[in-house]
């Protein structure tokens, strides 16, 4: 019992230093960019897109680096999925979301395209290398360039809601800057190493396996700061945040985090991730897009519907975890 307790909170004190590693880290990243001179609008695809995907990414490279690439994967799955039905769910119940018709066309498109890739490649090619993460990255690349071209041709270059308000809270000193850069760096670690250490021995103690884990547990603790961020981002009826936030974290998980993990460590995307749970994330995008594309708004008749089907991806996971309630 003792044993169990310690992991339990190692779980709970790896999530909290992660959510602060992350804001300490995108506080300090975009002060530094501002010093810098950097403009706003690469800011907000760079800075701040990267620092918000954080926690996934620490988390899924210690879980690649402990030899439990299952977690890791899951992980990525299980948060573009929790981002999509959960945190979209949850924020429409707050105040609907309405995406700019421009962020579905190009961004959303993107996204789609990433997680058809993904899921395809997963399944007729599940042994990952190398070779698969320096395609994603690559795409990332692209993708960012593409971004950043396409805003500078705009008379006046929008770098987001986001991006200004994170801007707005960044520190004027460089020294303290520093500072938060290097303590949310650290807190990323030490969270990632504490939640991976937590979830394994819960993981083998209820005989759950490591996929199920990263799908439920590690998907939900990771994706915490986007939650917050898009309900509070509702609540101020910035829905753009709200939505732009969940698309552009599913596309840097998927092309970024995954392309990371397949570049450090070799692995194979495990049968019970192949079988449901890839299909299940392509099906969440595509309902996700035919409702925005078809003009429709997001209220809070389809947030419900949202969490309902979000209760249901739990469910399909309850014969592994409920051994692990017990």
């Amino acid at each position: 019992m003792t044993a169990l307790v310690i992991a339990g909170v190692e779980v709970v004190a790896g999530l909290a230093l992660l959510m602060l590693g992350g804001e300490l880290l995108l506080r300090g990243g975009v002060a530094l960019a501002k010093r810098l001179g950097i403009q706003p609008l690469l800011i907000g695809l760079t800075v701040v897109a990267c620092a918000t995907s954080m926690p996934e990414l620490m988390v899924t490279l210690t879980a690649g680096f402990q030899g439990v690439p299952d977690i890791g994967v899951g992980n990525i799955v299980g948060s573009n999925i929790a981002n999509i039905l959960l945190i979209l769910g949850a924020a429409a119940l707050v105040y609907p979301i309405t995406a700019p018709r421009g962020l579905v066309r190009r961004d959303g498109m993107v996204m789609l395209g990433a997680t058809a890739l993904f899921t395809l490649m997963a399944w007729f090619t599940p042994a990952m290398t190398w070779m698969h993460g320096t395609l994603f990255l690559v795409l990332l690349v692209g993708y960012l360039w593409w971004s950043y071209t396409l805003e500078c041709h705009k008379t006046v270059p929008d770098p987001g809601a986001e991006t200004t308000e994170a801007m707005e809270q960044a520190p004027d000193s460089i020294w303290i800057a520093v500072l938060l850069v290097i303590g949310g760096v650290i807190g990323l670690f030490v969270g990632s190493e504490l939640l991976i250490e937590g979830a394994i021995f819960l993981a083998r103690r209820g005989g759950v396996s490591d996929a199920v884990i990263g799908l439920t547990l590690v998907a939900i603790g990771t994706s915490l700061p986007e939650l917050a961020a898009s309900v509070v981002a509702a609540m101020k009826r910035h829905s753009d945040i709200a939505i732009g936030n969940v698309i552009g974290s599913n596309i840097f998980n998927l092309l970024g985090i995954f392309g990371v993990l397949a570049v450090v460590h070799d692995f194979t995307v495990s049968i019970e991730i192949l079988r449901v749970d890839v299909w299940i994330l392509l099906a969440a995008t595509l309902l996700l897009l035919f409702i925005l594309a078809a003009g429709r708004r997001i209220g809070r008749g389809i947030g419900l519907l949202f969490l309902a089907l979000y209760a249901g991806f739990i469910v399909i996971q309850i014969d592994s975890i409920k051994v692990l309630l017990l």
